[in-house]
């Protein structure tokens, strides 16, 4: 029974990854709005009532390509991060990492940084998942701040009372240590690596700095002197 049982899992988990690398195959041709289990099915040569055993209804389908997506970038994050063991590094090859993710799968970054899907409202789930990126930088800033410290090329304003005490409970579960003021530059820096991203990947920067490389070296150095990393 153990085998038989066994042998029916592994075949489950392999058409279980058979749909979804059919579904992201048909997001770079149709998008995440266009996706339909009907044409995943018809693909893999299956009825519909098969693939619904499987994957219940589209918003299933899409939970699981969004929750590998951003599993998938967050260990390429994370995997750069555990390779330096300086804090100023770890945040170059942290950003660097995120770049390559992204340029190497453009329409999985699309799905889970790009515009939101119709009709689509993103489970509990997913939310771990898409931390990984921000917990990562965190935890670069974090090791800065017990080791090399903290020194931001400026000042800069400071925050409201409603921000402070935000950022302050924010870094109550997730840096304990580092004041309010530093985890916001960190949250302000994760906003800008991603919308960098999007720009260059949307084609925003066509025209302007392109190629883009140069152009995003520069600003991950302006990240590490506005957060401070030393």
């Amino acid at each position: 029974m153990t085998t038989s049982r066994t042998a029916r899992e592994r075949a489950r988990a392999e058409l279980t990854r058979e749909i979804k690398d059919e579904a992201r195959r048909q997001l770079a041709e149709v998008g995440a709005d266009g996706l339909s289990l009907r044409a995943v099915s018809r693909q893999l040569g299956m009825v519909s009532s098969a693939l619904y055993r499987y994957f219940p209804s589209r918003d299933h389908l899409l939970t699981a390509l969004i929750i590998d997506a951003y599993d998938a970038i967050g260990a390429a994050v994370e995997e750069a991060a555990a390779r330096e063991v300086v804090p100023i590094e770890q945040w170059r090859m942290c950003c660097h990492a995120a770049r390559r993710w992204a340029r190497a799968r453009p329409h999985e970054y699309a799905l889970i940084y790009g515009s939101p899907v119709p009709g689509y409202q993103a489970p509990q789930d997913t939310v771990p998942p898409a931390s990984r990126v921000p917990l990562a930088l965190v935890g670069v800033v974090r090791l800065a701040w017990g080791t090399t410290g903290i020194r931001p090329a400026f000042t800069g304003p400071s925050l409201s009372a409603t921000l402070d005490i935000q950022t302050t409970r924010l870094a109550a579960q997730l840096a304990p240590e580092l004041p309010s003021r530093v985890l916001t530059r960190v949250l302000i820096a994760w906003t800008q690596l991603f919308g960098m991203l999007s720009f260059e990947l949307f084609g925003q920067l066509v025209g302007s700095v392109d190629p883009s490389s140069e152009f995003f070296a520069h600003a991950v150095e302006q990240m590490i002197e506005f957060i401070g990393i030393q």
